[in-house]
């Protein structure tokens, strides 16, 4: 008989182990994350087993954010999935510590990029790069590098090719090599450049002075303006679809047309407007493309909209109203369930489920004083928010 300190003998008395695998991983299937949790507290080789990946894969699908596509693509290989499902339920419930990464005494509004453990932030007329902390919750001291070249401050910029493309106040378009010192720059706009986007060898601008521009990369090409778009709007957004065959504009809405319009990359012509029925101001300040038919759009009317060309570019499939009527300066998406939005006051973040009609969470960041969310980014664990003179990180690792 075998005495307490030995628990491999008490494991394989336990019925469960005389079931084939295949027959055990079916079973497991139809647990829920608590009952799976429980199950694998219960001995050391149910722990381990639990643990697998292939079992939490289901669950994960589901969660708000775990890291995968709406199709079920991994897209944080590497890391376990049952820790992804954990972090997840705080993402669901608000659970997460805030922190201040950085500060400044200028009021700016800077916009920001992640690539891996770098983060790239806009202040006033330059580019810095700084070093992300494994843990997501500080940054290096100083910056790694700074890219310059416009004379007043960068509006938007992109990571795209291993090159930086932004737009300035200046009217001009810059481009920089990240792992060189190579840089090009050339008068993209009449007026400052409000956002850029770029895919390939194609950028694309839009600008205060009511135009769309099409600007070629190609060697002996750079900067050559291929297309000029006349929108008879000012335009604040800008995306390129993932298929590089059009892009969507999102303007003032100052005028008689529709605030968002698809173009054809290649011509330049009006694909289709989306919506009939939109308020005159109601522009739209940011647009994100999830899928080739599927993108998510925001602004000044303070609704989230979220468009599928496959059936109506008449309405949208799902909106979401921002509860203290507020304008919406940003958003972001995982591709599935999640949408992170950035409010005009108080540095208000809410996090919307699909799936649902209301908002999820909401992180008040600026309080006392008032700012807008100019910029937000999140992976699976962290979630980064630039404010007027501030950049905050809200982790929710937290146990």
């Amino acid at each position: 008989m075998g005495r307490p300190g030995s628990p491999p003998q008490a494991e394989s008395r336990c019925p469960l182990w005389a079931l084939p695998e295949e027959l055990l991983l079916l079973i497991c299937s139809y647990l829920d994350a608590r009952a799976l949790g429980r199950l694998g507290q219960t001995c050391r080789r149910l722990c381990r087993f639990t643990c697998r990946d292939a079992l939490w894969r289901r669950l994960a699908r589901s969660c708000l954010n775990a890291g995968f596509s709406a199709h079920g693509a991994d897209l944080v290989a590497g890391v376990p999935v049952k820790e992804r499902v954990k972090v997840s339920q705080n993402w669901r419930r608000g659970r997460c510590r805030k922190i201040p990464l950085l500060r400044w005494k200028r009021n700016l509004m800077p916009w920001m990029q992640l690539d891996d453990d770098y983060l790239y932030l806009s202040q006033a007329e330059d580019i810095q790069v700084y070093w992300l902390h494994p843990n997501g919750t500080s940054l290096q001291h100083c910056s790694q590098a700074v890219f310059s070249g416009h004379q007043e401050d960068v509006c938007r910029f992109v990571l795209a090719n291993g090159h930086i493309v932004s737009g300035g106040g200046d009217g001009n378009i810059v481009l920089h090599k990240l792992n060189g010192s190579f840089s090009f720059k050339f008068l993209g706009h009449e007026q400052e450049v409000n956002c850029v986007d770029c895919q390939g060898a194609i950028v694309v601008s839009g600008s205060r002075d009511r135009t769309a521009k099409v600007w070629s990369l190609s060697p002996g090409r750079t900067g050559q303006c291929l297309h000029t778009i006349q929108t008879e709007d000012r335009v604040w957004s800008i995306a390129i679809s993932p298929l590089s065959s059009s892009f969507v504009t999102g303007t003032a809405c100052c005028g008689h047309t529709s605030p968002l319009r698809i173009w054809d990359l290649g011509s330049g012509q009006l694909v289709s407007c989306l919506g009939t029925d939109f308020h005159r101001g109601a522009g739209v300040l940011d647009v994100f493309y999830e899928t080739p038919s599927t993108l998510l759009s925001c602004g000044y009317d303070t609704y989230i909209r979220y468009w599928d060309l496959r059936t109506s570019t008449r309405e949208c499939v799902k909106q979401w109203e921002e509860p203290h009527d507020s304008a919406l300066y940003c958003i972001r998406s995982n591709g599935n369930h999640m949408i992170a939005s950035g409010s005009s006051y108080y540095g208000v973040v809410r996090l919307w489920d699909k799936r649902q009609t209301r908002c999820l969470q909401s992180f008040y960041l600026s309080s006392p004083t008032s700012s807008p969310v100019y910029c937000l980014r999140f992976s699976t664990t962290h979630l980064y928010a630039t404010l007027a003179s501030a950049l905050y990180a809200l982790d929710f690792t937290t146990s």
